[in-house]
C-alpha cells in the first residue's frame, strides 16, 4: 500500500459515500495506481485531521458535507471558482499544505449538457435555494448565457445578496418561492436540502414551462419528492444528481492525475432501473399539465 498514491473523501457522515467506488473505477479504467479511502472527520477535528492526512501523506482529498465551507479557510490557496462558490470540494497536496478547488459546478454543467443533452443558452432557469449548493452553480450557469437566471428562496434576502455578489458575471433575478406564481421556467434546479427530510420547498402551482426540464442535486431517496413533483408538472426530463456526482469526481481525478476518465461506464454501474429518485433520469415523451401546489 505504501507504494500507492493515497486519496480519500472526508465527511461526517461518510460511510455512505459512493466516492471510493467511483475513484476505484476511474483508477482501473485509466491504469492509475492509487488507493482511495473514506475518512470520517468530526467538524471539531477537521484542522487536526487535515494536518495528519497531509503528513501521512495523502496526495488529494474530496470534501463532502459538512466540511465544504470550513475546509476553505484551512487551505493555503483557493482557486477562483472555489472562491466564487464559497466552498471547496477538492484538495490537492502541496509541500506545505492544501490547495482548494471546487468541481461541483463543472460537474453539474457537464452532466446537464453532455450526458443529458440539455442546453442552457437562451433558456429561463430557476434555481431553488440560496445556500452553498446553489452558490456553487451560479457562475457556471451564467457562463452558459441563459436568457434569465432566477434564484428563489423562502425569504428574499439571500437571493438579493447573491444577485449583488455575482452581478459582474451576469444578472440574477432574486425571488421568493411564493412570488414565482404565474412564471414558467425551461429548467428548474432544486438546490435545497428539503428532499433529505422527504419534503419539497413550498412552490405555487405550475412553474415548469412546456417542454421543461427539472434537476435535483440530490440523488437516491432524497431526490424522490422533487422528481415526483417534476413529473406532476409535466417535465419532459426529471434527473437526479448522481451524474453530477460522477462528473465532479472525474474533474477532481483529472486535477490529481492529469488524465480524464470516461464517466459513462461508471455512471451506468451506479444506476439502477428505477426512475428518478432511485438513481436515474426519467423522460416524459408526452408532458402532462397537472399542476401541484
Amino acid at each position: 500500500m505504501s507504494e500507492l498514491d493515497r486519496y480519500a473523501v472526508i465527511g461526517h457522515p461518510v460511510a455512505h459515500s459512493k466516492s471510493p467506488f467511483i475513484h476505484a473505477a476511474f483508477a482501473r479504467q485509466t491504469g492509475q495506481k492509487l488507493s482511495y479511502d473514506a475518512v470520517e472527520v468530526l467538524p471539531e477535528l477537521l484542522a487536526d485531521v487535515l494536518a495528519q492526512l497531509h503528513a501521512e501523506p495523502y496526495q488529494g482529498l474530496n470534501v463532502t458535507l459538512p466540511h465544504k465551507l470550513a475546509v476553505a479557510a484551512l487551505c493555503e490557496s483557493v482557486s477562483e471558482r472555489a472562491k466564487l462558490a464559497g466552498a471547496v470540494n477538492t484538495l490537492v497536496r502541496t509541500a506545505s499544505g492544501w490547495a482548494g478547488d471546487n468541481t461541483d459546478g463543472v460537474g453539474f454543467i457537464r452532466d446537464l449538457t453532455v450526458n443529458l443533452g440539455v442546453a442552457l443558452a437562451g433558456k429561463r432557469v430557476l434555481l431553488l435555494g440560496a445556500g452553498g449548493a446553489a452558490r456553487g452553480l451560479i457562475a457556471p450557469i451564467l457562463a452558459e448565457r441563459p436568457a434569465e437566471l432566477a434564484v428563489s428562496n423562502r425569504n428574499p434576502w439571500k437571493p438579493e445578496e447573491l444577485a449583488e455578489q455575482f452581478k459582474a458575471l451576469g444578472p440574477i433575478v432574486p425571488r421568493t418561492h411564493l412570488s414565482l406564481k404565474g412564471d414558467r421556467y425551461d429548467l428548474v434546479i432544486n438546490a435545497t436540502s428539503a428532499g433529505h427530510a422527504g419534503t419539497l420547498p413550498r412552490l405555487p402551482g405550475q412553474i415548469v414551462a412546456e417542454g421543461g426540464v427539472c434537476y435535483d442535486l440530490s440523488y437516491g431517496t432524497a431526490a424522490e419528492p422533487f422528481c415526483a413533483w417534476a413529473r406532476a408538472q409535466g417535465a419532459v426530463l426529471s434527473a437526479d444528481g448522481l451524474g453530477m456526482l460522477v462528473e465532479q469526481a472525474a474533474a477532481a481525478f483529472e486535477i490529481w492525475r492529469g488524465v480524464r476518465p470516461e464517466t459513462a461506464p461508471v455512471l451506468a454501474a451506479l444506476r439502477t432501473p428505477e426512475p428518478c429518485g432511485s438513481g436515474a433520469s426519467h423522460r416524459h415523451p408526452h408532458p402532462r399539465t397537472t399542476a401541484q401546489d
